[in-house]
Order: C-alpha cells, then structure tokens, then sequence
C-alpha cells in the first residue's frame, strides 16, 4: 500500500510551488490527495494553470497523512480561511506528521498555530508574520524544526522537496 501525503490546494497557487513537489512525491511512491477547501473541483494558478481537488479538506482526516504540503503563492490566504484546512493542518502536525510550508505557505502555519517556538523560513514579505505567530525567522533555502519544514521561493524547491523526503525516510 502506498504511503499518503497531502498537498493542499486554493485559487492562486504558485503553479511551481504545487506541481513540483507532486510530481516529486508521485515519482517516489507516496499517494498524494490534492486537497481542496471543497469551493470547487479546478482552482487555477496565479497564471491560470488549473488543477483538480481529489478531497475536500471537511471530507478527509489528517491521521490518513505521513505529511502535509503547503504551497505558496496567493492560495494560503484562501486556505487560512477554512477551518477545516488549517484545522488539517494542525492535526497533522499535532500527531507529529510532516508539515512543510513554502513561500507565502507560512500564512497558513500561522493560522493553524504551530509556529510558537520554532524555527522557520517563508517569502521575506511575511517574515513579520512568521515572527509575530512565534518563529524564529532564519533566512536560509531550507528550515528544518523537528516535524516543521519550511521554504523561503520556488528556488528552494529542491532542497525543500529533499529535506521532505529525507524526514519521511524515503
């Protein structure tokens, strides 16, 4: 049976920042549910790239998930609005899953309020945000805080996908 991760999904996703580690993740093995807020069944990029929910976040449990993806992006603004996306969100990390946050995904970390005490990295744009949730905001391609990964641009796309990886033990 193959391992479960979940990568979330809004209206204004950053097209690298999703598609990427999908793939990445389809290639290793791992199922990945694409999960919706349930607003509609395409949502399109910030360049009108359309891809489709497989789950709703109200339709779907976090104990099914070794991982949760977070694209940037407009789309975490979207997420943070849903309570039961960021109460996936939590949950997973609760249980100590994988959380990983790139970009402007550290929105959603900060709503789900598990940044108290950690380190992390996001877009430089919401630095203020990430401190003020409770981070320690380290400007570097990748943050890794025990089951919290964090990622700053699409740039940092390989060694986000990696340090992922390398927690899951894949």
């Amino acid at each position: 049976m193959a391992r479960k991760i979940a990568i979330l999904l809004e209206e204004m996703y950053n097209e690298y920042e999703f598609w990427y580690p999908y793939y990445r993740f389809l290639e290793a093995g791992f199922q990945v549910d694409v999960v919706g807020t349930g607003r509609m069944d395409v949502y399109k990029s910030k360049v009108g790239l359309p891809a489709r929910e497989t789950v709703s976040a109200l339709n779907t449990d976090a104990a099914r998930y070794e991982a949760v993806i977070i694209p940037g992006g407009f789309a975490p603004d979207f997420m943070r609005r849903d309570p039961a996306m960021v109460s996936l969100v939590r949950d997973v990390f609760n249980r100590g899953g994988v959380v990983a946050a790139i970009c402007h995904a550290g929105w959603m970390l900060a709503s789900a309020g598990v940044l108290k005490g950690k380190k992390a990295t996001g877009f430089f744009a919401i630095k203020d945000d990430l401190i003020n949730a409770g981070a320690e905001y380290l400007d570097q391609e990748v943050v890794v805080d025990e089951n919290l990964i964090t990622s700053r641009t699409p740039d940092d796309l390989p060694v986000f996908c990696l340090a992922i990886l390398q927690k899951l033990g894949a």
